[in-house]
C-alpha cells in the first residue's frame, strides 16, 4: 500500500505539487516593487540623447545595440509578472503614440520606489493608489494650460520639422536636423486631404555604404532586388499586378496526353507557346509595360515580356505587393488574364539603380501628392542603419500625433517639473493620507530631469533644484540644458526642445495605471509549469497511462 502524506493546510492544499505561493507585504509586494525598480534603473540610463546604449543579444542571437526602450523591452523576454506590466504599459504607448515608451518605464519605476517609502511608513497599498489616481487627474487638469507651442497647419514645412526634431535627437543627437528634414518631407509628400495620416505609407529601405548624408527621400517605393527580364528602365508606365506566377498555367485536374508521333509532339508544345504568347501578347496590347508577380516568371514567359518589351519585375512578399498596388493604384489580380483599364496602375518612372554595389528597383511618382514615401537610408554598418530607421519611426510617429493633435509642451523636464509644483500645492489642500501620496507623485515626476542630468553627467540635484527655482519665478518653459558643461537650465522653448502633448498625456495614464495595479497586488500564486510531453513506453509495457 502506497504510503500517503497529507499535504499542508491552507492553499497548497488545493493546489498541485510544486506550486507555489507568495503573500503579504514582505513577500508579494515588496518583491514585485524590487523587480520594476531594477527593471526601470535599467532603462533608465537610456533615457534622453545622451543615454547609454544597450547591446542586447536576444533568443535567436540577433544582436541589437540601441537606446531605443521600445527593442530592449521588445527583444529582452521579461519573465517577472509584475515587470511585464510595466512592459505592457509601454508597448500600449508605442502603439497609441509610437514614441515615449522609456518615459513610462522611468515614470512607473518612480512611482513604485517612492511607494515602497510610504508602505514602511505604514501607509496601506490602497491609499497610495487613490493618492497616485488624485494626482494624475490633476496633471492632466493642468496638463493643456502648459500648451507653449501648436502647429495649426501640417503641411508647414518648418513647424512639422520644429516638432518632429526633438524625438529624433533623442535617439540620433547631432544629426536631427538632416533626419527631421527627410522625415518632414516624406511625411508631409504623402498627407492625404480627407482621411488620417498613415505610418505604413512611410517605407524604409536600407542599402549598405556611404554615409548617413546620402540618405534621400523618393516619392514611390524602392525594392532590392534586379528586374527579371533584359528591360530596366520606362518611363509613364502601365502597371499590372499579379499574385500568381506568370508562366504556363498547370491544369486544375491532372490528365494523360497520348501522343502518338512526333508531329502531334510538336503541336503540343507548340499549342502551349502560343497559348502563353496569347495571354502576353493581350497583356502587352493593353498598354501594359511593366508586370510585377509575387511568384516565379518561367523561361518561356520572360522570353515573350522581352520580345514585347514589357519590364518583368519579382517581389517575393505579399506585403511588398499590396503596398505597391496602393502605390500605383492597381488591383492584385490573382490569375494570369488581360487586366482592364481600372485594373492597371500607373507609375512615372521604374527604373533599375545602383546604390553603393546594391541593385535596387525604383517605382517613382512625379506627381506632387503620391501615396506612398520611401526614405533610402545609407550607412556604415546594418546596426548604425537600424538605429536611423528607429529615429525616423519615431519622427513618423510623432507626425502622426500632430495630424491629430498639434498641441506641443516644453521637454527637458520641464513640464515634469512644473507639474510637480503644483501637484505639492494641491497636496496641502487634501486632508486624508492621499496627500503624502501626492507628494510623492511630485517627486516621482522628478526622475525624468534627473534622469536627463544623470545620463548627461551633470549633478542631478542641483539641476531639479535650478528648475524649481526658475519655476517659482513663473518661467514656466525652464529645463535643464544638455550643453551647458555645469547643472545649467535654460528656456527649452526658444531651443526648441518640445514634447507632444499626447505622448505626456497617455505617457502619464498608462505609468500610473501599471503602478497602481502592481501596488494593488497582495498574492502571487504560481501554477506548476506545463512539462513537456511524456516519453513513450517501450513496446510490450503494460503502463498504459
Amino acid at each position: 500500500m502506497a504510503l500517503h502524506i497529507p499535504k499542508a493546510p491552507g492553499v497548497p492544499q488545493m493546489l498541485k505539487d510544486g506550486a507555489r505561493m507568495f503573500s503579504g507585504l514582505e513577500e508579494a509586494v515588496y518583491r514585485n516593487i524590487n523587480a520594476c525598480k531594477e527593471f526601470a534603473r535599467s532603462v533608465r540610463s537610456a533615457y534622453g540623447p545622451n543615454g547609454m546604449n544597450k547591446m542586447i543579444i536576444n533568443h535567436i542571437e540577433k544582436q541589437f545595440v540601441t537606446s531605443d526602450a521600445g527593442t530592449i523591452i521588445r527583444e529582452l523576454d521579461v519573465e517577472h509578472p509584475a515587470a511585464k506590466l510595466m512592459v505592457l504599459a509601454s508597448q500600449m504607448q508605442d502603439s497609441e503614440v509610437g514614441d515615449g515608451t522609456n518615459f513610462v518605464i522611468v515614470i512607473s519605476g518612480a512611482l513604485l520606489e517612492a511607494a515602497e517609502e510610504l508602505l514602511r511608513l505604514g501607509v496601506t497599498t490602497s491609499e497610495i493608489a487613490d493618492g497616485y489616481e488624485r494626482a494624475l487627474d490633476k496633471c492632466l487638469e493642468i496638463l493643456p494650460e502648459l500648451v507653449c507651442f501648436e502647429i495649426k497647419d501640417c503641411k508647414n514645412f518648418d513647424d512639422v520639422v520644429k516638432g518632429i526634431k526633438p524625438s529624433i535627437m533623442s535617439k540620433q543627437y547631432g544629426n536631427e536636423d538632416f533626419i527631421g528634414n527627410l522625415v518632414a518631407k516624406a511625411c508631409i509628400g504623402i498627407l492625404p486631404e480627407k482621411t488620417t495620416f498613415n505610418v505604413d505609407n512611410i517605407r524604409i529601405c536600407k542599402i549598405l555604404g556611404a554615409g548617413l548624408l546620402q540618405s534621400d527621400v523618393l516619392s514611390g517605393m524602392v525594392f532590392k532586388r534586379e528586374v527579371e527580364g533584359d528591360i530596366s528602365n520606362i518611363t509613364k508606365a502601365k502597371v499590372a499586378v499579379y499574385s500568381c506566377p506568370v508562366d504556363i498555367t498547370q491544369t486544375e485536374t491532372k490528365g494523360t496526353v497520348l501522343i502518338k508521333s512526333a508531329d502531334e509532339l510538336l503541336n503540343f508544345s507548340k499549342g502551349e507557346e502560343s497559348l502563353l504568347e496569347k495571354q502576353i501578347k493581350d497583356i502587352a496590347d493593353a498598354g501594359v509595360k511593366v508586370v510585377v508577380a509575387g511568384a516565379k516568371f518561367g523561361d518561356m514567359a520572360l522570353h515573350f515580356l522581352n520580345k514585347f518589351g514589357v519590364m518583368a519585375v519579382r517581389l517575393n512578399s505579399k506585403f511588398d505587393l499590396r503596398r505597391l498596388a496602393r502605390t500605383v493604384n492597381a488591383t492584385v489580380l490573382p490569375r494570369l488574364t488581360t487586366p482592364t483599364a481600372e485594373e492597371l496602375g500607373y507609375c512615372d518612372k521604374v527604373h533599375v539603380d545602383e546604390l553603393g554595389d546594391t541593385r535596387v528597383v525604383v517605382f517613382s511618382m512625379d506627381s506632387s501628392e503620391s501615396r506612398m514615401s520611401t526614405v533610402v537610408i545609407r550607412g556604415s554598418t546594418d546596426n548604425y542603419m537600424d538605429d536611423i530607421e528607429r529615429a525616423i519611426d519615431d519622427g513618423v510617429n510623432t507626425f502622426k500625433g500632430i495630424a491629430r493633435d498639434g498641441r506641443f509642451v516644453a521637454g527637458a523636464g520641464a513640464t515634469e517639473i512644473e507639474l510637480a509644483q503644483k501637484l505639492l500645492q494641491y497636496a496641502d489642500t487634501l486632508p486624508g493620507l492621499e496627500q503624502y501620496a501626492v507628494r510623492k507623485f511630485a517627486v516621482a515626476l522628478e526622475a525624468v530631469p534627473r534622469a536627463l542630468a544623470d545620463n548627461s553627467g551633470a549633478n542631478a540635484t542641483d539641476v531639479v533644484n535650478n528648475i524649481y527655482k526658475a519655476h517659482r519665478e513663473n518661467q514656466k518653459t525652464v529645463g535643464f540644458d544638455i550643453d551647458s558643461e555645469s547643472s545649467g537650465v535654460c528656456d527649452v522653448k526658444e531651443k526648441g526642445v518640445l514634447d507632444l502633448y499626447l505622448l505626456k498625456y497617455w505617457g502619464l495614464k498608462y505609468a500610473v495605471g501599471a503602478a497602481t495595479t502592481i501596488l494593488k497586488v497582495d498574492q502571487i500564486i504560481m501554477a506548476k509549469r506545463a512539462g513537456g510531453p511524456k516519453p513513450k513506453a517501450p513496446a510490450g509495457s503494460d503502463d498504459e497511462s
